[in-house]
């Protein structure tokens, strides 16, 4: 390969890298909007919107990027883009979250119920990976306890993740333009995935780091951005409480929905991935879960200060990743 064709193939896997990125973010907003309009029209509880649409939609980017890779050989993505995505929305969401306005959170038997299974879930998935291997029939209760941790939110008429009231004004003319938009959105999510999982295998060749690095890093920022836009205009208006609850629910979406369904398309076999998603990442991504718990029970908010600490932390841990990873 020449100089010139290295260049070239390195501009084209970038490009690919940001259009898939912009592609998620964007579809993520559409189909977001659209399916909030849709359960608004057929009166579905904001409660269930919340719980199901929202934070279901939040995470499909994720899902998307996660199916795709393991489908095309490549579970160390889907791994990594979870861990990662669950880092970022504590340490790089929460942290620019608490940046504009101190995350004031209400100690609530709720609260303590979501982030205590919140450790357990990832607890559970640091044990599968050390496991080595998450079957197809794994997987399906994985989702299958998703569900049930659902239905228990409904019973116990928890509303965390209640959205705001502008989302029942959202600008559709009717359910079909709404489910249009949706579609549409769901197709740039479908594509958009595609662009990102290959400029991310291109981009970890050329780098000669291994693509679980990428995933953690490059992709899992990449997805979380929804997040991160979606809790800075929250905290902006005050609504501390909702975006504590968002990233919280996030992280259990994401490790239950999204391994689990990767998996139960297609199951992640031993040695298929990184041996260091096992040993490291999936317990720093333990470790910040128990942290973040700790500071939020006994301190109640995550304030300036500790948003601070949060970003020092994210920004240590990739640049840690990359010197400890990159080919020399």
């Amino acid at each position: 390969m020449t100089e010139l064709s290295i260049y070239e193939t390195s501009i084209l896997s970038l490009g690919a890298l940001f259009l898939g990125i912009i592609m998620l973010i964007k579809g993520g907003n559409w189909a977001v909007d659209a399916a909030v309009f849709v359960a608004y029209r057929f009166n579905i509880s904001p409660m269930i919107v919340g719980f199901t649409i929202i934070a279901m939609g939040t995470s499909l980017p994720e899902l998307v990027v996660s199916v795709v890779a393991n489908l095309q050989g490549s579970p160390g993505i889907a791994i990594g883009n979870v861990l990662g995505s669950n880092i970022a929305n504590i340490l790089m969401v929460l942290g620019c979250s608490a940046l504009f306005l101190p995350l004031v959170s209400k100690i609530s038997m709720a609260l303590v119920r979501d982030l205590v299974f919140m450790i357990i879930v990832t607890a559970a998935l640091s044990g599968l990976l050390f496991y080595g291997e998450i079957s197809r029939i794994t997987g399906l209760m994985m989702f299958a306890t998703l569900l049930a941790y659902i239905f228990v939110q409904y019973k116990m008429g928890d509303d965390n993740f209640e959205p705001d009231d502008d989302m029942s004004e959202l600008p559709f003319k009717n359910s079909l333009s709404a489910l249009g938009t949706l579609f549409i959105g769901l197709a740039s999510i479908a594509i958009g995935a595609e662009f990102l999982v290959n400029g991310a295998k291109v981009s970890a060749h050329l780098m000669g780091v291994p693509e679980s690095v990428i995933a953690l890093s490059i992709i899992a920022f990449g997805t979380s951005l929804p997040e991160l836009s979606t809790s800075i205009i929250a905290a902006r208006k005050g609504e501390t409480g909702i975006v504590i609850g968002n990233i919280v629910g996030s992280n259990v979406f994401n490790i239950l929905m999204i391994i689990g369904l990767s998996s139960a398309v297609k199951p992640i076999l031993d040695g298929s991935f990184s041996p260091q998603l096992a040993t490291f990442d999936s317990l720093v991504t333990l470790l910040i879960a128990i942290v973040f718990t700790i500071i939020l029970l006994v301190m109640g908010r995550i304030n300036k200060i500790t948003g601070v600490f949060f970003l020092f932390l994210y920004i240590a841990y990739n640049v840690y990743i990359y010197t400890a990873n990159i080919a020399v």
